[in-house]
């Protein structure tokens, strides 16, 4: 369900504006609406914004290093005032390794440039230029290479390496060289101080990332200290440019919302702070924060729905009305009860052994018991349990099960459509529902018309003696349903208005149904797959061990293990994926889900270990 709401507004003296959106921060139940007024033009914000993402690469940065096996590394504690150091170190540290890079990257090429002429000293080159003789360095194919040169200019080859040859000419000063060929500009280093250089700067390179690497195993959290602190005071400085002058900018007009549990706490606090305000109710139009507000099993499924969006707040929270199907839908699609017992005791076992466990991680934890267990419970449907048939035990109490439960291919395709159907049309109960809560029962007159029309013809044909098709009594519910879809499909308009957009609403609702409950066969699709390849891991398991007594167990188990690990894997994902595609597409869509763009986020004050 979703939480009701209360309406904020607060007029505030300008010299205590601060100091009153400060004390609302302490008591962190009022959620701030943010205007965009002035918050381009603030340079303070927009610097502390820049200085955010800074702090987010540098943590970012870090979190991706690579530490020792037995390294250990802080995962709480830390201050804010320590991470802004962390980042100077970071950028400073940065900076440094991209000098010495630079320089590496010069010394390697100057290396590779004298390898060909072997180790020598430049100073003796000096010695030779000011005693009259000029040395000069070239290189050439070998077939342009002439030995007359050797004669005209003293030349002497230095190295082959090839098919080309690095030769030196000894000329006097002032003699010219007419050479076509290429002359080498040589470094001022020898080869040997080059090396020495390459070596010296790979070793700051290492140094420097070792200094990285350090940081990133002690000062993580005090970077993230830092980064909260920081995103604090951001929402804050946008809060507080979100406030509106009035009266001269005498006063500041501030508007927000609050949970209505929170009103008399709210209203106890803003007669002591003497501040004038004024609570009320949510009006038509107004775009209210959305917090949700299951309780137990609904809330599990939570995080499912915040990963499309949130509904708004005048229509039903679908939460509670998806969670049973996606359950289920999750079970079908992995299908296998050997799989659902390891997840059940994979997610009890890290509840139990963990030390610190959060809420949300608890929250997440239930939900994949409770996915586990319907994938138990769907897996009996087919008997697969790890890839195998348990149904070919000849045990009593499973022979018992199975002519209880058993589902061939057949039975689990149609399980999926009949799914299918009644998902959606539920979800046309709930739009129905919906337009009354937000427009009134007229609006909601054609999308019963549509559930008639479908019940009916599901009934007719399933139960052709209760209600045959075409008979009088479903005659009269077909015209009951064609009146209401054709005269009351849009309230307010004509009647050829209203009759044009019934022409139009049948035909999507006829090409589209058919491809909604043709969706639901992935169910059935996506458990088989997985079914049939988890008994050809099993085969390869028994075929590709050795006949020996002490491999073949051991490459047997591990073709189990490392097979089933690969296809647990890949099914839970799809396992997953596909009914949030279901819920989100088919689901939401039947249902006529509108969604809404602001979550709550009241305004309070992040703590930190710097704090406490």
């Amino acid at each position: 369900m979703i939480t009701k709401m209360k309406k904020l507004t607060f007029l505030v003296y300008h010299k205590e504006h601060e100091g009153f959106l400060n004390s609302l921060r302490e008591l962190g139940v009022v959620h701030i609406v943010e205007k965009q007024q002035g918050v381009a033009d603030n340079s303070e914000l927009q610097e502390n914004i820049r200085l955010s993402n800074r702090l987010a690469a540098t943590l970012k940065l870090l979190q991706n290093q690579k530490h020792e096996k037995n390294a250990v590394i802080a995962t709480e504690g830390g201050t804010a005032a320590r991470g802004m150091q962390v980042l100077d170190e970071v950028d400073a540290l940065q900076t440094e390794h991209g000098k010495l890079s630079q320089q590496l990257q010069s010394y390697a090429k100057e290396k590779e440039a004298l390898e060909a002429w072997g180790n020598f000293e430049p100073d003796g080159i000096r010695k030779l230029k000011e005693a009259g003789y000029v040395i000069g360095f070239y290189s050439c194919s070998e077939g342009n290479y002439k030995e007359e040169w050797e004669t005209e200019y003293n030349a002497m080859v230095v190295n082959r390496i090839s098919s080309k040859v690095f030769f030196v000419t000894v000329t006097k000063a002032g003699q010219e060289i007419d050479l076509d060929v290429e002359q080498a500009k040589l470094p001022a280093y020898s080869l040997s101080r080059l090396e020495t250089l390459y070596d010296t700067t790979e070793q700051a390179i290492e140094e420097n990332e070792k200094k990285l690497v350090a940081l990133s195993e002690a000062d993580v959290p005090s970077l993230k200290a830092a980064l909260k602190e920081l995103q604090s005071q951001i929402e804050f400085s946008k809060v507080v440019l979100s406030s509106e002058q009035a009266a001269g900018d005498k006063l500041m007009l501030i508007e927000g919302w609050a949970p209505a549990y929170s009103k008399v706490e709210i209203e106890a606090y803003l007669n002591d702070a003497h501040v004038y305000y004024e609570i009320t109710d949510p009006m038509p139009g107004d775009d209210v924060p959305i917090r949700l507000n299951n309780k137990g099993f609904f809330a599990w499924f939570e995080p499912i729905c915040k990963l499309y969006m949130l509904p708004k707040y005048n229509e039903l929270d679908l939460t509670p009305f998806f969670a049973p199907f996606f359950m289920v839908f999750f079970g079908l699609c992995l299908g296998d009860s050997g799989y659902g017992l390891f997840l059940f005791l994979g997610a009890t076992a890290y509840r139990l052994l963990a030390k610190k466990v959060t809420p949300s991680a608890k929250s997440i934890i239930s939900l994949i018991q409770v996915l586990a267990v319907s994938t138990f419970f769907c897996g009996l449907l087919t008997g697969t349990f790890f890839g195998a048939n348990i149904y070919d035990l000849d045990w009593p109490i499973v022979q018992r099960l199975k002519h209880a439960v058993l589902m061939d291919n057949n039975d689990m395709f149609q399980l999926s459509l009949i799914l299918g159907v009644v998902q959606i049309l539920f979800g046309m109960v709930l739009k129905a529902v919906n337009q009354t809560i937000q427009f009134g029962f007229k609006y909601a007159v054609a999308t019963i018309g549509w559930i008639l029309l479908l019940v009916s013809l599901a009934v007719s044909d399933l139960l052709p003696k209760v209600l045959p098709m075409g008979g009088t009594v479903h005659l009269v519910i077909l015209g009951i349903s064609a009146a209401m879809i054709f005269l009351y499909n849009s309230p307010g308009k004509n009647i050829f208005m209203n009759i044009g957009l019934g022409l139009w609403d049948s035909y999507n609702m006829a090409t589209g149904l058919l491809g909604d409950v043709l969706s639901y066969v992935r169910l059935f699709a996506l458990g088989l797959s997985g079914g049939i390849l988890a008994g050809v891991f099993n085969s390869l398991a028994v075929g590709m061990s050795p006949d020996n007594a002490i491999a073949g167990p051991i490459v047997m188990v591990l073709i189990f293990v490392i097979g089933h690990a690969i296809n647990i894997f890949m099914n839970v994902l799809g396992a997953m994926v596909h009914p949030m595609r279901l819920t989100f597409v088919e689901f939401y869509k039947n249902a006529g889900f509108e969604m809404s763009m602001r979550s709550f986020d009241p305004l309070r004050k992040i703590e930190n270990s710097e704090n406490k």
